[in-house]
């Protein structure tokens, strides 16, 4: 079994930097490709950041990239994800996800279909 748990959100003000993390229980360490999604209100969930098992491949949408990076400690089951610069339209309930390892393909990493494993959420309100 392995279970996820969000932690880092809060309310902030549009500018702000925040930094995300999920503690991942599992028996195996880093053994897994790691993912961000978010879901705001009426709206579809959708892929934020992805990282392979070993962080040489990361993946990021387009209304995040330049302004957030996503990481991991393999040896804590840990995956971070640093946001800076965040505006209203990040605000959003925060999931973090793992896949199983396959060949790196950005593709793939970016459909929620890919994860089988999801944390509870985080929320992450951002104020004009």
């Amino acid at each position: 079994q392995v279970h996820l748990v969000e932690s880092g959100g809060g309310l902030v003000q549009a500018g702000d930097s925040l930094r995300l993390s999920c503690v991942i229980s599992t028996r195996t360490l880093g053994l897994y490709t790691g993912g961000w999604f978010r879901q705001a209100p009426g709206k579809e969930r959708e892929f934020v950041a992805a990282i392979s098992w070993n962080g040489g491949d990361t993946a990021y949408a387009d209304s995040v990239k330049g302004r957030s990076t996503i990481s991991r400690e393999n040896a804590q089951n840990t995956l971070y994800l640093q946001m800076n610069n965040l505006k209203p339209k990040d605000t959003a309930v925060y999931y973090c996800a793992t896949a199983p390892i396959r060949p790196w393909s950005t593709r793939m990493v970016m459909s929620s279909n890919e994860y089988n494993y999801w944390g509870p959420g985080t929320q992450v309100t951002v104020s004009s």
